[in-house]
């Protein structure tokens, strides 16, 4: 695992809004269960669209997931002025490497307070609506096979799925 060694303040203070893109980021790692073992989702949702502007998959729960996840978020976006990027205590968000990526990056760290899972509860609605519309309706024997399906939701979820609240798709 990691060393717990950089805490951040509680920035979002669950403010589930954002003015434009790329200001407000949640992020969260989830399990997905397979015949296989457990794939570990990182994923990370723009709180202006709710849309899954990065994600990547991992046989193991690593800083360097987490990482990999917001190397690919700011490889398709560009960021003009702040962004903030919202997390839980998990010992990924509190590593040396996130803390040196954050700073590379420019991104501000913001970090729920222990044990309380409304703070980041953007990040943890995207999962449920995952599992419960997608992941739970099937019996996922591989890896690949588990993939394979967030992939196809997700593209679904940002591209298809209305959103009550808009009665749009996060990325129309």
């Amino acid at each position: 695992m990691g060393q717990e060694v950089h805490k951040y303040e509680n920035l979002l203070n669950r403010d589930f809004t954002a003015a434009r893109p790329n200001a407000k980021w949640a992020t969260d790692i989830s399990y997905i269960h397979t015949a296989q073992g457990v794939l570990y989702l990182s994923i990370i949702r723009d709180l202006y669209d709710n849309s899954i502007v990065a994600y990547r998959t991992g046989t193991k729960q690593t800083a360097n997931l987490v990482l990999r996840t917001i190397k690919a978020a700011m490889s398709k976006v560009k960021i003009a002025t702040e962004l903030q990027l919202h997390s839980d205590q998990g010992f990924q968000y509190t590593s040396h490497g996130y803390f040196n990526l954050t700073k590379e990056y420019g991104i501000t760290p913001s970090m729920s307070r222990r044990g309380n899972c409304y703070d980041n509860a953007l990040a943890e609605n995207f999962f449920s609506i995952l599992k419960t519309e997608c992941i739970y309706r099937h019996k996922l024997i591989t890896f690949d096979e588990a993939r394979q399906l967030i992939d196809e939701y997700i593209d679904f979820y940002n591209n298809e799925r209305i959103q009550t609240k808009t009665s749009l798709t996060p990325l129309k």
